[in-house]
């Protein structure tokens, strides 16, 4: 890898308050919950094993190696998922001039921009890829070979993506459609809005996906309601069914008119995916769903981060916390509702089981510095990351201030350090 690009550490077998094995069973110590408890959490199998009071779930003699992490002032919650996430592209804003679609180019990216995301928490991540044109399934090719070299980290599935679907020009896009799903894509997707018959398109789209039983993602900006209530329509009772996102034209619809079409994409059991970190297309075209509206309309809405750092987004952080924080602090979700966009309604937009810390439910988990959700979305940078029952990241922030009479004039501690929450 580049020097310009650097490579982020690999995750620590033992981090530091650990001890024992990084296989097996381990004890999560002191966590605080979302309801104010304290508990232990014992994991093992992939699986949460044990929740108990503090101090209360000691490893016993059949598993003295268990190992044990001290999570005192943190927060454990459900891991995040990323529902929409563009692994072709990521990190190519960087290097600046053409994105590179040479395999080992997007491979390297798409696994770096997936331990990013997985250092902010999430575990699993839905990448959307083009497939056909200048792309070919070489794109395709090498997001599923970083998928199988984060085996164990985390989970990366791929949305096969084609330009075209309609007329003369579409026949090549169904065709590395079809192949793209036997090469290994389980969802298909792509924006209707650029072929010249989006409806055409989406029928098409439609049809490929009960052949094979993939779910479907679509990528849609369109302000046109009729547009929006005819794919609600024609995704009706699809099965394992529909995503459609970022919707940011919705916002800028009349009030009545939005709600109209939430109450269809409602009946349909269309699920919407916004993206209030900036989206993934121009900055003409961007806007966060409507998501108090979409959610009083009775739809599950996840959030997603869209572009990180490629031409669409330069900026683009791929932390659902961050996510999270604007639906709240933005859009006026709670901070429970926001979080779950995130996590739980994500994880379900991406067909997971639920996960919730307690006895039974798969150990996906992310441990946040702080005592509250509230605190902890604004922003916490202490994280620590677990995906089938053992830690695969950890992130310590440490403030320092400097030894100065301004630091001495605020009463702050010279020369003071800290972990940040």
């Amino acid at each position: 890898m580049p020097d310009s690009q650097p490579q982020p550490p690999p995750p620590p077998s033992n981090p530091p308050g650990s001890s024992g094995h990084s296989d097996g069973a381990l004890v999560l110590c002191g966590a605080r919950l979302t309801d104010g408890r304290t508990v232990d959490v014992r994991l093992d199998g992939g699986r949460i094993e044990a929740v108990g009071t503090a101090g209360s779930l000691a490893p016993g003699p059949a598993r003295s190696g268990a190992a044990r992490i001290d999570l005192g002032g943190y927060l454990l919650l459900p891991a995040p998922a990323e529902p929409h996430a563009h692994a072709d592209t990521a990190l190519s804003a960087d290097r600046g001039g053409p994105v590179s679609y040479e395999t080992e180019d997007v491979q390297r990216r798409a696994t770096e921009a997936a331990l990013l995301q997985l250092g902010h928490g999430a575990t699993a991540l839905r990448a959307h890829v083009r497939v056909g044109d200048v792309q070919g399934l070489g794109a395709l090719g090498a997001v599923l070979q970083a998928r199988r070299s984060l085996n164990g980290l985390a989970d990366l599935t791929a949305v096969a993506v084609p330009r075209l679907l309609t007329g003369a020009a579409g026949a090549d896009g169904l065709a590395m459609l079809r192949d793209a799903v036997k090469m290994g894509a389980t969802v298909v997707g792509g924006c209707p809005d650029l072929d010249p018959d989006p409806t055409g398109y989406v029928e098409t789209l439609l049809e490929v996906a009960s052949e094979h039983g993939c779910p479907v993602d679509l990528h849609t900006d369109a302000a046109d309601p009729a547009r929006l209530a005819r794919l609600a329509a024609m995704a009706g009772g699809l099965r394992p069914g529909v995503t459609l996102g970022p919707c940011g034209a919705l916002s800028r619809l009349a009030t009545e008119a939005a709600a109209r079409v939430a109450d269809r994409l409602a009946a349909a059991g269309v699920a919407v995916v916004c993206l209030p970190q900036g989206g993934c297309g121009s900055v003409e075209r961007r806007g966060t769903a409507p998501v108090r509206l979409l959610r009083a309309a009775g739809i599950r809405v996840a959030a997603g981060s869209g572009a990180l750092r490629d031409v669409s987004n330069p900026v683009g952080r791929g932390d659902p916390l961050e996510a999270a924080y604007l639906l709240a602090s933005c859009h006026g979700l709670h901070p429970e509702d926001a979080y779950d966009a995130v996590s739980g309604s994500a994880r379900a937009v991406l067909g997971l089981p639920e996960v919730r810390v307690e006895a039974g439910f798969p150990a996906e988990l992310l441990a946040v510095r702080g005592h509250q959700l509230a605190g902890a979305l604004s922003l916490s940078y202490s994280r620590i990351v677990v995906h089938r029952g053992r830690v695969v990241a950890r992130t310590s922030a440490v403030r320092e201030y400097c030894n100065s009479a301004v630091a001495a004039e605020l009463g702050l501690p010279r020369q003071g350090r800290g972990e940040l929450s």
